[in-house]
């Protein structure tokens, strides 16, 4: 557990009285420090608390990145913020490490393939899916995504009945090391790979370049 001191002044974050190169140093430090203590990604404005409005806070990020190269791990863009993550290379060996039932599910052919069409076609209905998997989808898979915090309920769509529809969850973009849903494969791509087959009554013009970040 991280120990912060007790103090009742604010935090200094313009550093006036230190040389320029001294309060770069400072500043990565304590960005380092946050991002490492942190659980999740890290926005721009909270990584500003701590060095003010007037840091390049980019070019700071690249100075740590540029210093952690020969690490296992890095600073990636992910969720709209920055975090820590290990280096795809090292995955085997960490879950090798893990011992039997240690960290998440893998998720099976059908929950990734539901997942898949849920990232690219939402908001989209269970039935909708069911149509372009071309088989059904049942409420227990559904489930299962949610409770993984991948998916959620979003509107109620205008079809009759006004069945629910999902979207993916900023957990999706963590969970899978995107900045937005802008980074996903093309669908085209998928499609030729035969992963997902168009379907006539579905439409396959996608959301993503009007999402909500």
């Amino acid at each position: 557990m991280t120990m912060a001191p007790k103090s009742s002044e604010p935090l200094d974050t313009e550093l006036a009285d230190l040389p320029q190169a001294l309060r770069w140093r400072e500043w990565m430090a304590r960005v380092e420090a946050v991002l490492f203590a942190a659980s999740e990604p890290m926005g721009r404005e909270v990584l500003t608390r701590v060095v003010g409005r007037d840091c390049a806070l980019d070019l700071l990020i690249e100075d740590i990145s540029a210093e952690l190269a020969g690490r296992p791990y890095e600073i990636a863009r992910i969720a709209g913020g920055w975090q820590f993550r290990t280096k795809p290379q090292h995955a085997a060996a960490i879950r090798a490490a893990r011992k039997e039932g240690e960290g998440g599910r893998d998720l099976t052919p059908n929950e990734a393939l539901v997942l898949t069409i849920i990232a690219y076609m939402q908001p989209v209905t269970r039935g909708a899916i069911a149509r372009l998997m071309g088989r059904e989808v049942s409420r227990d898979l559904i489930a299962r995504l949610h409770r993984q915090n991948l998916i959620a309920r979003g509107p109620r769509s205008p079809e009759p009945g006004a069945p629910y529809t999902y979207v993916t969850t900023p957990g999706f973009l963590v969970q899978f090391g995107l900045e937005t849903l802008r980074d996903l494969p093309d669908i085209e791509a998928l499609q030729d790979a035969g992963l997902l087959k168009p379907v006539a009554d579905v439409d396959m013009d996608l959301p993503i370049a009007a999402e909500q970040e």
